[in-house]
Formats: structure tokens, C-alpha cells, sequence
């Protein structure tokens, strides 16, 4: 854990923050190369860009104020306001909340311009495998988003002044951030050999959607959650994250068999320019 990079007077660089700045600029050089290869205007896929990461931020706050309304509840403003005694900024993310909002409003964005859908999310769903095995270290750095008790060999600790140690003390827990940031890394290779080798559009966003969903599934198991974040089901205590998940691979699989089998036509996107730079 090491949770400020340093500090200049009330400045401080925070390792959260500039992982998820690495993050997004990683992905941003990603979609700009895939953009060359497959002839697509990058100048579109950054303004894209910019409403899936504002989008996803929101999206994700809110889901996850949803989710944990009681702690709002005497300081309704605390949900949105970053001000905090002596020090900046909000805590508190859901995933699949801000997925949600930033692929609702990008295809509001691409029916508005008239553009294709399949070939710009399957051109970012390479850079959300980067995106994950970046951002996941940020929340190592941070001791945010981390696992539950274990006595495998490879459980961790974290120092007094962390929230997993105001919850286990000094049991090891589960690095859920690095095993979330190895499955990040293994899903962007996979992505990006399925991209150059596609038969047709919207392959590797159904390929992306059933691999997170599986994977999502399986870490909520060693990942700890608090009791909002569960309900009970025949006998059993699956998370909100886990009902997603299972949503999203049947849109996965769902995607994948009903896509038309056919790649996009240059046509298909009237305004681009002959030469991108």
C-alpha cells in the first residue's frame, strides 16, 4: 500500500489518481493505433473517449451512492461533494454503474452522429482490459477494493492506518486488486488478438462481455463487500455485482450468436477524412 506519491504543500499526487490518469491515457494510445490499422476517424473515437470516462465516473458514484444510501442519509450533499475536513476528493466507485451509464450514452452519442455501433466498441474493448490491469494497481496502492481472509501463501497485509486493516487487522487477505489487474492484462492480450483477426463486427465487445462477466463472478468470492452490496436468493448471498455479472454474459452470448456476420464498409462513416493523423 502506499497511497500518496508525495506532496507539495496542500498538494498532494495520490497513487489511486495516477493510475487511473495512466490508465486512461493508455487506452487513449491504444484506440488511436487501432484507429490507424482499421482506417476508423480517430478524431471521433476521442470525443468517445471522453464521454465514456466522464460517464463511467458518474455512473459509477451514483451506483454505488444507490447502493449505500443509509451512509448518505444524514448528509444527503456528502454524495457529491468532494470537500472533506482536510482533505479532497470522493470515494466510493460501482464498475458496472459507471459501465452502464457510459455505454448508454455513447450510443446515444453514435445514433445522434449516425454512426456505426458494433466497430467502436469492439475498436475500446481492448482498452478496458488496459484499463482494468492499470487501475486495479491503483486500488493495490490505495488498500481500496481488497479481498477477504486467507491462509494461501501469497495473502497479504496491509499497515494500521488502512481500511482492510481497520477490518481484518493483520490477518492476509487476498490481493483481489492484483488478481483483478493479472485478469485485466490476460483480457486486453486476448482482446487485441481477437480484434486483428475478427470475422465480423461486435465479436470482441461479446467476447469482452462474457469474459468480465465470468471473471467478475468468481472474484466476488474472495473480494470483501459490505452486507449492501448482497441479498438473499434461495438460501444463498450473491452480490449485486454477481446478478450483473450473469446479465451481461447472456448479453455477451446474445451478441455474439445474433450479430449480423459482416465488418464495417468505410462508408459507414461519411465524414472521414481520406488521411488520420
Amino acid at each position: 500500500m502506499y497511497r500518496t506519491i508525495f506532496e507539495i504543500g496542500p498538494f498532494a499526487l495520490h497513487s489511486y489518481g495516477l493510475m487511473i490518469a495512466l490508465a486512461f491515457f493508455a487506452g487513449i494510445w491504444y484506440v488511436k493505433k487501432r484507429s490507424r490499422a482499421e482506417n476508423l476517424p480517430f478524431e471521433k473515437m476521442l470525443t468517445i473517449a471522453y464521454i465514456l470516462v466522464f460517464c463511467g465516473v458518474i455512473g459509477a458514484r451514483l451506483s454505488y451512492v444507490f447502493l449505500h444510501l443509509p451512509e448518505f442519509a444524514d448528509d444527503p450533499l456528502s454524495a457529491i461533494n468532494p470537500f472533506h475536513g482536510d482533505h479532497f476528493g470522493i470515494a466510493g466507485l460501482n464498475l458496472y454503474g459507471g459501465v452502464i451509464l457510459a455505454v448508454l450514452a455513447t450510443l446515444l452519442y453514435l445514433r445522434i452522429k449516425k454512426q456505426p455501433l458494433l466497430p467502436v466498441f469492439d475498436l475500446f474493448a481492448p482498452a478496458m482490459g488496459l484499463g482494468i490491469g492499470i487501475g486495479r494497481i491503483g486500488c493495490f496502492l490505495n488498500g481500496c477494493c481488497f479481498g477477504i481472509p486467507t491462509n494461501l501463501p501469497w495473502g497479504i497485509t496491509f499497515p494500521p492506518d488502512s481500511i482492510p486493516y481497520a477490518y481484518f487487522g493483520s490477518q492476509p487477505i487476498h490481493p483481489s486488486q492484483l488478481y483483478t489487474s493479472a485478469y485485466g492484462w490476460i483480457l486486453f492480450v486476448i482482446l487485441h488478438r481477437i480484434i486483428k483477426r475478427k470475422r465480423f463486427d461486435g465479436q470482441v465487445l461479446a467476447a469482452l462481455f462474457m469474459m468480465e462477466s465470468v471473471f467478475r463472478y468468481l472474484i466476488e468470492y474472495v473480494r470483501y463487500y459490505e452486507t449492501e452490496m448482497k441479498f438473499s436468493f434461495l438460501g444463498m448471498e450473491p452480490t449485486y455485482n454477481q446478478l450483473a455479472s450473469l446479465l451481461l454474459f447472456i448479453g455477451g452470448l446474445i451478441l455474439y450468436l445474433k450479430a449480423p456476420r459482416k465488418l464495417y464498409r468505410e462508408t459507414d462513416f461519411p465524414e472521414q477524412q481520406a488521411s488520420i493523423s
